[in-house]
Order: C-alpha cells, then structure tokens, then sequence
C-alpha cells in the first residue's frame, strides 16, 4: 500500500496570515504521506519569511527526497510546485502548460521507484483559474510529450490543484483517459477555502493498473488554518501484482533529500 496526499500551501501562509512552515510541517507529518506533491511553495534564500527555502525545509525536517518545478519568481524566490517522496526519485522534468498571457503555470513530473524495478510517475499539477484556459492546459498535459509519451513504462498519477469545481472541459478530458475518486464518497468534500472550505478544487486521476483503497480529506484543527486549502489523501496498490509495501519513514530519511 503507497499512501499519497496532494496539497496547496499557499506559500506555508495561513488563514491567520501568518507564514508558518512548520505549521506545514505538522500537517504533513500527521498524513504520514510516502509521495506528498505540493503547490504554491518557495525555494528561495535561508533567513526570509517569504524568501526561505521551504522546500529544503520541510523535507529536512521530514525525511523525505524532494523534486522542484519553478513556475515564476516570487518577491525574488522561485515560486512553483515541489513532490517529496520516501521512495528513491529517479527522474523528474518541469513542463510549461502557461496558456497565452495568463499567469504562469506548471506541471512537474517525478518518477519513483517502489521496489522490485517498480515505477510510478506523479505529475504534480497546478492549473489556471480561468475556465477558458484549463482545456488548452489539460490539453497539453495530455500531450504525447506529457501523460502520453511513449516512454513510459510505469503506472501514473496525476494529482494537485485544478482549479477546477464542476465537471468542466478538462474534469472531461482528464476522466477520458484516466479514473478519477469518487468525491462524493467523502463527507466533508470541499477542499477551499481552509477554515471554511466551499469549493473543491483539488482532485486525484490515476491509472487503471492503480488500485484505490482508501481515500480522504485530511480536516486537522491545525490544517484548517495552516493554508487556504485542506489537503486529500489517497490509498492505492498496484492492480496487477498486489499490494506494494511502504517504506520506512527511517530508511527514507538516511536517503536524504535531493534536488
């Protein structure tokens, strides 16, 4: 079984204002998540509230390996997506999906490695906010230079904040080539805003040769403050061979984060 969550930090600042990685941290700790993908988070300078690497940060403080895709700057950091992951990452590619004048965005790929050559790729997603221009990105992503090379050999899961709330062109597209988790499964299905939240604009796709077990929204006192957005936490095993073991969280930390 691989425990994956997808979470919007919104630069670690909370519903309180207040910048707070390890406030962040604390949330994520209690997920207990093997791949944690990440939107909305700084790589910049050690010293700053808004300038310091809380990339490095969270993932020395976790244990984990970390992969980061630069969207654009952010009061002088690089500002973008980052996947942490207690399984050895052996590759990760950034991709462009900004569509015409629209603020930039990305989608960062990590592929990791399970266990007996097992490989999983996670695409890290953040989209627009404009219904016009979430097609044109879902587009791209389902490119045959994206989702659909023909490289790939693993299972794949596409996860983050589509900021997408109803079944749009691009819940469409994205359902045509890949399951989505029935959210009407959980209680409390609304993602955004965190102390409140009324929309639900973070979502998980994955492949067929991928199991769902288990799923939820992680609504933590802590995690209902600590960001704009409530993190979703999903359960899967590999169809074809069965369940695939966790990792230890002591063996992920002697590995060490990478960049």
């Amino acid at each position: 079984m691989i425990r994956i969550a997808t979470y919007n930090v919104h630069k670690c600042r909370g519903m309180d204002r207040r910048v707070s990685v390890a406030r962040i941290t604390e949330v994520v700790a209690r997920i207990d998540a093997d791949i944690l993908a990440v939107q909305e988070i700084l790589r910049g300078e050690d010293g700053g509230a808004m300038g310091a690497d809380q990339v490095r940060a969270l993932a020395a403080s976790l244990g984990y390996q970390f992969a980061f895709g630069e969207t654009r700057k952010h009061r002088g950091a690089a500002y973008g997506n980052a996947t942490f992951s207690r399984f050895p990452i052996t590759l990760n590619q950034n991709y462009d999906i900004t569509w015409r004048h629209r603020e930039r965005r990305g989608c960062l790929r990590t592929d990791v490695q399970t266990g007996a050559g097992e490989t999983l790729h996670i695409y890290n997603v953040h989209l627009g906010t404009s219904m016009f221009e979430r097609p044109h990105q879902v587009g791209r992503l389902l490119s045959e230079e994206v989702l659909n090379r023909r490289s790939l050999r693993g299972p794949r899961l596409v996860m983050g904040d589509f900021n997408d709330w109803t079944r749009s062109v691009a819940a469409s597209l994205m359902g045509s080539d890949f399951e989505s988790v029935d959210l009407k499964l959980l209680g409390r299905r609304h993602t955004y805003p965190g102390i409140l939240p009324m929309l639900h604009l973070d979502h998980f796709y994955y492949d067929k040769a991928l199991r769902l077990m288990a799923f939820s929204l992680h609504r933590s006192k802590l995690a209902l403050i600590a960001s704009d957005h409530l993190p979703l936490v999903a359960e899967f095993e590999l169809a074809a061979r069965g369940t695939t073991a966790r990792p230890s969280t002591a063996a992920g930390r002697r590995d060490g984060p990478t960049a």
